[in-house]
């Protein structure tokens, strides 16, 4: 059996994938390794023939566990790995078709949509030179308008065509430096077109393809061109993004977008555990009924279809999907049989202790201390955290999860803000210098309100 091979970044060896998102979260190595897993196998899958392959599906995954753990940040930070499509979707916001609610097929055009977004970003930064030079030839033009042809023998010598060269070269020098950016000039620019309107049809809400400005341009001024002045800088903007659009096989986009979106996408359906319960367990109907059939209507999407969006048709089949819950009131059992084995992989999240906090405030890239400290130093003030300082935030953090709502990690952006409250309100005023905060600072103004019981759950 031949085997293809394929370098780029779904390349990462599941070891690879863990230690990426090690980066960014902490602890939670079971979730970890089964969305590494999924990953890797998806190269994998990429390597083979294509009839082995067409048969082999993704392995889906149901996280458990209650808010704030990481369950959406895992997703999020795998799809980022390989540059995959990714939407993070609410399954409560749907709801059985002939119920008032979206349609499920438009998590798919969603996704759609934002794989066409990630392409275009894609060729644009390949074509930006192109589109830099192309923008920069127009500007020149403008400054210094192309010569009339001389007839002639006269026309023969070249004489003007060599001045108007030198000039051109020197005024190319002075742009490139920046010296003509506040000179005003006077463009042709066209009119902005209206933008697509949807339509609500028995598929859900669909966006029309065709503008009412493009059908008549016309009425609605679309397609004209009028004569605008700015400085150089805005008008090499302009003619720069200009050019990026023109530069664009839009039709190779989209066929570029879809492939990525059938092959790497990744749907995050969050509180699926609300949408948990069938039809006779509730007392005979009501919200029960509308539960089992927003799986029933989910069950097609997950299980492989055919979806028509603007962009072409888009299979199903290989997308994958992670779905997510607390399950405090429900539980796994309580979905679908169906729905159930389309989710083979079942990870429990643990709920975050005091030492995790210790370590969310300290060691990711983006650690809450690292992004205040980063933007307090805008002002020209050091924050210096102590490690005191640190462990009393975490304290508190578990102390209020364990004895009101348990909103795991986010609830340190709640304490963090107001510790770093007064002194983002008098950062601007104070001036250069260094302020440290210990374990005394975060006690005087934050301990009277998470001691107070009623007061720290509408303030933490």
């Amino acid at each position: 059996m031949a085997i293809k091979k394929d370098k780029n970044k779904m390349s990462l060896t599941p070891k690879e994938i863990v230690k990426s998102l090690d980066i960014y979260i902490i602890g939670q190595k079971n979730a970890k390794k089964s969305v590494a897993i999924a990953l890797r196998n998806r190269y994998r899958r990429k390597q083979l023939p294509k009839d082995i392959a067409e048969d082999i599906i993704p392995k889906n995954i149901l996280m458990i566990g209650p808010t704030g753990v990481g369950k959406t940040e895992i997703a999020r930070r795998l799809s980022k790995l390989t540059s995959s499509p990714f939407i993070k979707i609410e399954a409560s916001k749907f709801t059985e078709v002939g119920y008032v609610g979206r349609d499920v097929e438009s998590i798919i055009r969603d996704l759609v949509r934002i794989s066409i977004d990630l392409v275009k970003v894609e060729n644009m930064a390949q074509n930006e030179d192109k589109a830099r030079k192309n923008a920069e030839e127009k500007i020149l033009s403008i400054l210094l308008p192309p010569p009339k042809k001389i007839k002639g023998p006269a026309g023969e010598l070249n004489i003007e065509n060599e001045s108007q060269e030198q000039t051109r070269e020197k005024l190319k020098k002075l742009f490139e430096e920046g010296k003509l950016d506040d000179r005003v000039v006077e463009i042709t620019v066209k009119s902005g077109g209206s933008t697509p309107f949807e339509i609500f049809s028995s598929s859900g809400v669909e966006e029309i393809g065709i503008s009412i400005g493009e059908m008549m341009p016309n009425m609605f001024g679309g397609g004209k061109s009028k004569k605008r002045k700015m400085t150089i800088k805005e008008a090499f903007e302009y003619f720069f993004n200009e050019e990026q659009n023109r530069l664009l096989d839009m039709d190779e986009v989209s066929k570029i977008a879809i492939d990525r979106t059938e092959q790497m996408g990744i749907v995050f359906l969050d509180e699926i555990d609300k949408i948990a319960g069938r039809e006779g367990s509730g007392g005979g109907g009501g919200p029960m009924v509308s539960r089992e059939g927003v799986q029933r209507d989910l069950l097609p999407i997950i299980e492989g279809t055919t979806v028509n969006t603007r962009h072409g048709m888009v299979k199903t089949d290989h997308i994958l999907f992670i779905g997510a819950g607390a399950f405090h009131v429900t539980k796994p059992s309580d979905l679908i049989p169906e729905l159930q084995g389309r989710f083979p992989i079942r990870v429990e999240l643990d709920s975050l202790s005091k030492d995790d906090f210790v370590k969310i405030l300290n060691e990711p890239k983006n650690a809450l201390t690292k992004q205040y400290t980063a933007l307090i130093g805008t002002e020209g003030i050091d924050i210096v955290f102590t490690d005191d300082s640190i462990h009393e935030i975490a304290q508190i953090a578990e102390t209020l999860n364990s004895t009101s709502e348990n909103i795991g990690a986010r609830r340190l952006h709640t304490i963090m803000e107001k510790v770093m409250e007064d002194i983002s309100y008098e950062a601007s005023d104070v001036g250069a210098g260094k302020v440290k905060i210990d374990k005394k600072y975060v006690i005087d103004k934050v301990k009277d309100i998470a001691e107070d019981t009623d007061l720290s759950k509408y303030i933490l």
